[in-house]
């Protein structure tokens, strides 16, 4: 019993460990760039083409490690789904990444949690306590909004009492807008990148695409400001 129960403790956050040192041990970071994907865009495609259900299983997995690895080329992928697969690959990026996410959530649960509670005290039991309030509604604004980084996003929420299926959705439906906008930025690099030529991410950077997103993000925040100011009318 006691073997199985530090296996389920030590065993996933050291196989995560692994994965994030041996991708920067290995080629991977040469191998996956705008540079090497425009070399070989046209066997990627055609391989796409004449073998759709395996390139998308294999994206789907692929994408699922990079999250769950807590690698920095999440974004790069999208762009690139976004030129090679198209529109598909909005639903394939979200599954993977929600479930790459959850990889990590529950990694960090069984690791730090208890061992984090009980070195903060009654502070982190009052933090804690406003975000579990909140919880959906924070971490939506925290997956529409990109002012955390994503594995961050993953791992702090599970020093709190947020339910896994609680952390599930708002993941999932939290990173929707932001996929579709890389998604689509890079159907519009796709001719570049059949060309070979650097990709112009100007665009990704323009107030009118992000605009929007930060009035949602806020908009998320709502539920929770009204019940904090409720409260505050009670005392």
């Amino acid at each position: 019993m006691r073997r199985t129960f530090i296996i389920r403790k030590w065993g996933l956050p050291i196989a995560l460990l692994c994965g994030f040192v041996g991708f920067y041990s290995s080629n991977l970071p040469n191998l996956i760039s705008w540079q090497s994907f425009t070399l070989h865009h046209a066997e990627i495609s055609n391989f796409l083409e004449q073998n759709r259900l395996t390139s998308y299983t294999g994206f789907l997995l692929f994408y699922t490690l990079v999250v769950a690895f807590s690698l920095p080329i999440a974004s790069l992928l999208t762009l690139l789904a976004g030129a090679i697969i198209g529109w598909p690959a909005i639903g394939l990026i979200v599954v993977a990444a929600t479930t790459g996410a959850s990889i990590v959530f529950i990694a960090a649960r069984g690791l730090f949690h208890n061992l984090f509670r009980a070195r903060a005290g009654p502070l982190f039991e009052k933090v804690e306590a406003h975000f579990t309030n909140n919880a959906f509604s924070f971490l939506l604004f925290l997956r529409l909004m990109p002012i955390v980084p994503f594995w961050a996003v993953n791992i702090l929420p599970a020093f709190s009492r947020i339910r896994f299926l609680q952390f599930v959705v708002a993941t999932a439906v939290g990173i929707i807008p932001g996929t579709a906008i890389y998604v689509a930025a890079g159907q519009g690099l796709s001719h570049a990148l059949a060309l070979g030529k650097p990709p112009n991410l100007a665009q990704l950077s323009a107030p009118e695409i992000w605009m929007p997103l930060v009035g949602l993000a806020v908009f998320t925040l709502l539920p929770a400001l009204y019940r904090y100011f409720k409260q505050l009318g009670k005392r």
